[in-house]
């Protein structure tokens, strides 16, 4: 039988000390790592069109039924007044305290029929809400290829940057009809049907393609070849990773799911193994410690108080002296060299920084420091070729949160963990300066612009 999250939980003794040395191994999807230099990947998004494989990495959580709109408004915080067939929205969950449970990015396909695409974290929330609250509506899930076996049951492919119009242009042969970001169009590509969301991954002009796997291949080989004379460029997933840096997009904050009223019943029906891994230098021996708001990640302009759902007069609490916003961490790059150099030193090195994206467990959770006063934790480092910069995305307290002010990010786990990914180390302090979320200037000017 399949072990439950809450049987591991008391196994490990407590879910700071399971999800600290969770014995999953590292994430690799069968995307080219590389086709040509991640440097260079990451710089066609900026300067002409890249063209992205997201087929794998992600799940799909296809939701249908009379009552599949109604479960939607009752669990996430978003509006959906206003919401119809053929436009998309970031969903975002919460627990009943109304600490984030995760996000996704919802397809409003037809009426009754939706697809929830993101990490399982929100997906199962929603699903077992499903479950044991009678609503009428059924479930399929299409879950990415590091647990599914065989074929997904979609391609799905990002084309973004400045030369993305041009490119679709010549891939359909026709114009491209105006459409709002998160809004969704369909093309024909070598006489077959393709559905889009116009988006933009990277706070770069594009879309997202999708339709039936069996399709996907004549698809690829048709943007391929309209890409011709327009510098497209194949990105691997070593690029792919760190996109989010540009646009400020937190993939996978730590979710409030191992405490709280209604979690306990959860707990028990979700599988050990969606449990995730804990990493970084931030401890407490209180889960709650972990959680997040959805101010702290700058979504407060998709909460709204206009239905009812789970979470919503504890969410009503916070939204009145939210105590943390968004920021990006430009690390000091002599002290980021110095961490590397302590790998060709004698003693014990620094935790290894890897590039483009530094992070080692699903939940990276580092200490940021002023003057010795912890003030927010960082979530996600990596590097930015475009910016020449090693950034982390990072939630701070308002009172620290002012452009141009001086922190230090905590780098390296004490004590060391069991995670496979985790090498013996000692930990460091880096001095970094608090930038703007995003920290583009062009994704910052032009991102959701329309």
């Amino acid at each position: 039988m399949t072990e439950s999250l809450a049987e591991a939980i008391q196994r490990a003794g407590g879910a700071i000390s399971l999800l600290r040395n969770a014995q999953a191994k590292p994430t690799i999807f069968p995307v080219q790592p590389e086709f040509t230099n991640w440097r260079s990947e990451q710089k066609s998004w900026r300067n002409s069109v890249a063209l992205l494989d997201q087929s794998h990495h992600m799940s799909d959580l296809f939701i249908k039924g009379p009552d599949a709109l109604k479960l939607l408004s009752d669990v996430a915080v978003n509006s959906f007044e206003k919401f119809t067939p053929n436009k998309a929205k970031q969903f975002i969950a919460v627990n009943h305290e109304g600490y984030l449970i995760g996000d996704a990015i919802l397809f409003y396909l037809e009426e009754q029929s939706f697809d929830l695409v993101g990490w399982h974290m929100v997906l199962d929330w929603l699903q077992y809400h499903g479950e044991i609250g009678g609503y009428d509506v059924t479930f399929e899930r299409d879950a990415s290829s590091a647990v599914r076996t065989g074929d997904p049951i979609q391609y799905r492919y990002e084309v973004q940057g400045p030369r993305a119009l041009e490119l679709m242009e010549s891939a359909t042969g026709c114009e491209v009809p105006q459409t709002r970001f998160f809004g969704m169009t369909d093309f024909v590509i070598d006489g077959l049907r393709v559905r889009s969301l116009r988006h933009g991954m990277a706070g770069q002009p594009g879309f997202e393609l999708f339709g039936p796997w069996s399709e996907g291949e004549r698809i690829r080989s048709a943007l391929v070849k309209a890409g011709e004379g327009l510098d497209l460029v194949l990105v691997g997933s070593k690029a792919y990773s760190s996109s989010n840096l540009e646009s400020a997009w937190v993939p996978s904050p730590f979710p409030a799911i191992f405490s709280g009223e209604g979690t306990e019943g959860y707990r028990e029906w979700l599988p050990a193994d969606r449990a995730g891994s804990l990493a970084g230098s931030f401890d407490s021996d209180r889960v709650e410690d972990f959680y997040l708001t959805p101010f702290d990640l700058g979504y407060g302009r998709s909460v709204k108080f206009d239905h009812e759902f789970i979470g919503k007069a504890a969410l009503q609490r916070l939204a009145e002296e939210p105590p943390r916003q968004k920021v990006t961490l430009l690390w000091e790059p002599s002290d980021v060299a110095a961490a590397i150099q302590t790998q060709f030193e004698p003693g014990v090195p620094a935790k290894y920084i890897d590039f483009p994206k530094s992070r080692y467990g699903q939940y990276q959770v580092d200490r940021v420091l002023v003057d010795g006063k912890e003030v927010g934790i960082s979530h996600d480092p990596g590097y930015i070729t475009n910016e020449q910069a090693f950034v982390s995305l990072a939630s701070i307290d308002n009172e620290f949160a002012e452009l141009g002010t001086k922190v230090t990010v905590v780098w390296g786990e004490d004590p060391v963990s069991a995670k496979p990914a985790v090498e013996a180390h000692r930990q460091v302090n880096i001095r970094a300066t608090v930038e703007s979320a995003p920290y583009s200037a062009f994704a910052r000017e032009n991102y959701r612009k329309d």
